[in-house]
């Protein structure tokens, strides 16, 4: 029941264009503009987002100064993460976990794993 839900929300943003996890990158430059140096403190490196079935490349450069955000691909980025619109959203709102994101195959994660679990952190601090 649950998957069919998913399954229209992906044919409406399909059909509409819309990208849900946009609004939360734009969040998440916003909180960069705000607070950049502590995040950058918090964050220490390039985060790449990419979410698979809409092609949106996102990068997150907490690393730099005061850190940056925009809508591209980062080569030098030191952790990539993959993952799909919805799944990008639910995780940002609690309600998917990335450990069980990663071990069901809804999150691949490219780089150093071990910046991935600082995700969840800087989710929350957009959200300020």
């Amino acid at each position: 029941q649950a998957s069919g839900v998913q399954g229209s929300a992906s044919v409406f943003q399909t059909f509409f264009g819309f990208i849900m996890s946009k609004a939360l990158f734009v969040q998440m430059a916003a909180a960069l503009q705000a607070d950049g140096a502590n995040l950058v403190k918090a964050g220490g490196a390039i985060f790449q987002f990419v979410i698979s079935d809409t092609d949106t490349k996102f990068c997150l450069d907490l690393k730099n100064g005061n850190g940056s955000a925009s809508f591209e691909e980062n080569p030098s980025a030191d952790v990539t993460i993959t993952i799909a619109d919805a799944d990008m959203v639910a995780m940002a709102e609690g309600k998917l976990d990335g450990m069980q994101a990663f071990m069901g195959g809804k999150l691949k994660i490219k780089g150093n794993m071990m910046l991935a679990q600082k995700l969840q952190g800087i989710l929350e601090a957009a959200k300020k």
